[in-house]
């Protein structure tokens, strides 16, 4: 069954024969519901792998009742996850049906939108019909190509989970997936929920040793990851830092470069062997403890926004992963390979390298999660969506605020969401409404101009219009 693909995987055959494993309750650990203690069957401040979920029976001999506790509480959080998840798609599908649905197949084979604006040269960069890929059939004017490609990605979108993966197997390292991460890529999200970098190396760099220092290297260090211990003095009214020596040496800085970097902050600290203290005695106390919280967090060493690094080996080369992304900072690092270096933010990536470099990162993305999740979507309808968001030369999610209020129909734009802004707005500029694209003429009970309703009219008049009216009546 598992080798044909008809059903089951290695992991059911593990938890039927071996473990059922590490439960993940909201994409973590069970975490503590009682007094100090994960459940009440539990002594206080026990931290056992047992107590936070992890179940050690399996399916053929049976659970212990502890733990057919906690299968039952992550259990129910997927019954919820199934519940959610219609809405969900429901709305990511009807997002992408009203941003394409003007999209066509054009005379010269050009996929064009109401307004005439060219999306793609070729659809799909070869022309060929999904529907008829084993005959090689070129695609037909008139197809309503962009209503296709909501409805190809609305119908799996109903199969992806909500959780939040590990990656690669990792437990250090999560990454959204499944439908929240699409919803994201759709929607052009300035900041992803978890936000990723995939970092090459120059061919000099290329080895466990330098990939472990540049790793170190980039990784954002904090004040708070560094200290031993923090005093506020409240007789002399100042905050006392005490470092750790290991922590000093793992960012590879000296004490007094350290407090080098914390007054470079607007900071006045002065150090005094292995204790960093603050100069300023006519605060607050409630001042001193703002002042304390805002110190924790200076950023001592590495590259801003990166919080957690992992050196893996794919083939012969070396890639460091990134929790947090900061490309413009990245750039800067010697001994990395930015031509190769990719993160999954497309607005750091349309900044730095352009919106065709933004339009590849789309398309690697939403492939990542179609893949992920065992789905398959034709890759003609993952370009059509990548070109969608970024034929305007920035780029555009699928909303209100993107693809849809780029539309000149006011109509269009009304039938999607917040009419009365949009009828009320037209009204006052006394806009016009030239019923070019399909929804508008749906309204007023008219042909839409797609499929057999593309194609015009034309009458070769041979003669005068009208019968003139003869003089004499007898003729």
């Amino acid at each position: 069954m598992i080798s044909s693909g008809a059903g089951g995987n290695i992991l059911n055959i593990i938890q039927i024969g071996c473990s059922i494993g590490q439960q993940s309750l909201w994409a973590k650990r069970i975490g503590i519901g009682y007094t100090n203690r994960t459940l009440s069957f539990f002594k206080k401040k026990e931290l056992s792998p047992r107590s936070r979920g992890f179940i050690y029976s399996n399916f053929r001999k049976g659970l212990t009742p502890i733990e057919f506790f906690f299968g039952a509480m992550t259990g129910r959080d997927s019954l919820m996850d199934t519940a959610l998840r219609t809405p969900k798609s429901g709305y990511l599908y009807r997002r992408l049906a009203n941003s394409l649905q003007d999209f066509k197949i054009a005379y010269d084979r050009t996929v064009r939108d109401a307004g005439d604006n060219v999306i793609q040269f070729e659809y799909g960069d070869d022309g060929i019909d999904v529907s008829g890929l084993h005959t090689k059939k070129k695609i037909t004017p008139g197809e309503a190509i962009g209503l296709v490609t909501a409805q190809s990605f609305g119908e799996p979108s109903t199969q992806m989970a909500l959780n939040v993966f590990h990656f690669a197997g990792v437990q250090e390292m999560q990454i959204t997936t499944g439908l929240p991460r699409l919803i994201e890529i759709v929607d052009a999200r300035k900041i992803p929920s978890t936000p990723q970098m995939e970092i090459h190396l120059d061919a000099e760099y290329n080895n466990e040793k330098d990939a472990r220092i540049i790793a170190e290297k980039i990784k954002e260090v904090k004040l708070k990851d560094i200290i031993s211990e923090v005093k506020i003095n409240f007789s002399d009214k100042r905050i006392e830092i005490f470092l750790d020596p290991e922590g000093v040496k793992s960012v590879h800085a000296s004490v007094d470069k350290i407090v080098e970097r914390i007054n470079e902050k607007d900071f006045k600290v002065k150090s005094k062997e292995n204790m960093i203290y603050t100069m300023n005695t006519k605060l607050s106390f409630k001042e001193l403890y703002k002042l304390k919280e805002k110190l924790k967090d200076c950023p001592i060493s590495g590259v801003i926004g990166i919080k957690q690094i992992l050196i893996v080996k794919r083939d012969k080369n070396f890639v460091v992963l990134t929790a947090g992304t900061n490309l413009k900072d990245i750039a800067k690092v010697k001994g990395i390979n930015i031509e190769k270096t990719t993160t999954n933010s497309l607005q750091e990536i349309e900044a730095m390298f352009g919106i065709e470099a933004a339009r590849s990162v789309i398309i690697n993305e939403i492939k990542r999660v179609i893949n992920s999740q065992g789905l398959d979507i034709d890759e003609r309808h993952i370009k059509m969506v990548a070109d969608a968001m970024t034929y305007k030369g920035s780029v555009k999610g699928a909303t209100r605020l993107g693809i849809i209020s780029e539309k000149t129909s006011i109509l269009a734009r009304a039938s999607f969401e917040t009419p009365t802004k949009h009828f009320v707005g037209a009204t006052i500029k006394g806009s016009k409404d030239e019923l070019a694209s399909i929804i508008e003429n749906i309204m007023l009970n008219q042909p839409v101009p797609i499929g057999t309703g593309l194609p015009g009219l034309l009458v070769k008049i041979t003669g005068p219009l009208t019968k003139s009216k003869s003089k004499n009546k007898k003729e």
